[in-house]
């Protein structure tokens, strides 16, 4: 248990962190899972939402680049069928 004042803002700061970010990745992963789901004109629209997610997650920080390139990749490599 922290027992300076330093480290028990660290914590504070860390847990409020960890929701934020908890929050964020999982409307990413929902943007993404939508994106897989749908077909069609709306599926077209569901993926530009998704890469949009993707995108603003790499900005953010909560992805790596690299990884936000693959995810992007995945998503486009899906053949959308109307």
């Amino acid at each position: 248990m922290a027992n300076n004042a330093s480290q028990i803002k660290r914590n504070r700061q860390n847990l409020r962190r960890r929701a934020r970010r908890k929050a964020q990745m999982s409307a990413l992963k929902t943007a993404v899972s939508k994106a897989r789901e749908t077909t069609g004109e709306a599926g077209t629209q569901a993926v530009r939402a998704a890469q949009k997610a993707v995108d603003v997650a790499t900005r953010q920080g909560l992805l790596h680049p690299k990884t936000a390139a693959r995810r992007k990749s995945s998503l486009m490599r899906r053949p959308r069928q109307g």
